[in-house]
């Protein structure tokens, strides 16, 4: 990067001329209710989001979901076709039902703003558009060309919109995604853990409890005996949890439960360590011999791992932060987020959006001084050298 000096210098002073912009803008994205499952109000955000790209100048697709908004692609119309491209990963969802602005209407006080959807991850799409507003400005040309994917579906699992990220990111230099960072000093997502669910269905023999109690064979005695080895493959040294999150099972109290149900959440830190809980919980067997028990599910997001690529990236971009006076830290997220999938094919950051608190509560907010700093981080790291 040539003169850094210079252009940090430019950067700054375009985000901090224009902060009162950003904020209006990211006040309207927050005033788009946008829940997962809400399709035609995903489809308002990102028509809202492509409008804005497309004055920009930016090729635009919107590709709609079958069960969901879908996701946006956008890039710049005058690319230079022979450059090798980066991702800017964003996604419009929320937890937040419809109907949760009036009841946590958006605030701006103490130098926070407040509003459901604000910290993950309505800022981190605001960094995006302002840092490539930033670097048009400043008339400078990345050596690696920004391309923008922002979904609809992250909350409850990128299932749509996975395989076209895949696509993306197969072919990609590297990928930044705009999650919200850790903690309030913004430790920025150099791994994550890798999510699983597994769902156990015991099947016994139904019987009066207090005629024929022998008769039967009750399906929550042998559930109750599997969930005691599924919390004997907890790792915590080695980051593996796993964690029987919902149970049911029975009919009434006078009879012999006739079948019973658990639902497991895994968490891993390696592919592998994934692969081998995988393995053990699969390969679980009934204990009494009349009863039958289905096992289904597996790892459905990977873990992002701390590879020598990932790593590369995250020294680089500890660089710019100094650059900014910033000293940054990394960390781990016990969460998934779709670093989860871009990491296992390029070079991966995670957590770049705005330092604040309260993803999926009540509280949720930003710090408001922390939106221009961390967008000037992201014009700097769309600025540097290609990796490959």
């Amino acid at each position: 990067m040539k003169n850094p000096d210079k252009i940090v210098a430019m950067a700054q002073e375009y985000l901090l001329t224009h902060r009162e912009d950003m904020i209006l803008f990211l006040k309207e994205l927050v005033s788009y209710e946008s829940p997962s499952d809400k399709i035609n109000l995903q489809h308002q955000i990102l028509a809202y989001l492509k409008d804005r790209f497309l004055a920009m100048g930016y090729f635009v697709i919107h590709v709609r979901g079958k069960n969901t908004g879908g996701y946006l692609y956008a890039r710049s119309k005058n690319r230079n076709k022979h450059l090798p491209f980066q991702l800017m990963i964003g996604h419009c969802d929320t937890v937040w039902p419809l109907g949760t602005i009036e009841e946590m209407p958006l605030t701006y006080t103490g130098g926070k703003i407040k509003g459901p959807g604000i910290y993950d991850m309505k800022a981190g799409i605001t960094q995006i558009v302002f840092s490539l507003m930033a670097l048009r400005e400043m008339k400078i040309s990345p050596k690696v060309e920004p391309v923008v994917f922002i979904n609809s579906d992250e909350e409850i699992g990128s299932r749509e919109t996975t395989n076209a990220l895949k696509r993306l990111a197969k072919l990609a230099d590297r990928a930044y995604v705009l999650e919200p960072p850790l903690g309030l000093n913004g430790k920025l997502k150099t791994a994550r853990k890798g999510l699983g669910r597994f769902t156990i269905t015991v099947r016994g023999k139904a019987a009066h409890a207090g005629l024929d109690p022998t008769k039967g064979v009750n399906a929550i005695v042998e559930l109750s005996q599997q969930v005691q080895k599924l919390y004997a493959m907890n790792d915590l040294e080695n980051g593996i949890t796993v964690n029987v999150g919902m149970i049911e099972g029975g009919i009434s109290p006078n009879m012999v439960a006739p079948s019973s149900k658990a639902v497991i959440d895994v968490r891993v830190l390696r592919e592998a360590d994934g692969e081998l809980i995988t393995k053990k919980i699969k390969e679980l067997k009934p204990i009494h011999k009349d009863v039958e028990m289905e096992i289904e599910g597996g790892i459905g997001r990977p873990p992002m791992e701390k590879t020598p690529r990932n790593q590369h990236l995250w020294k680089l971009a500890k660089k710019q932060g100094q650059e900014l006076g910033l000293d940054l830290e990394e960390a781990t997220a016990g969460g998934g987020s779709d670093a989860n999938t871009t990491s296992l094919y390029t070079a991966t950051l995670d957590g770049l959006g705005t330092p604040g608190d309260g993803a999926h509560a009540t509280h949720e907010y930003i710090i408001q001084n922390k939106l221009v700093e961390r967008t000037s981080l992201l014009t700097l790291l769309l600025l540097l050298e290609p990796l490959n």
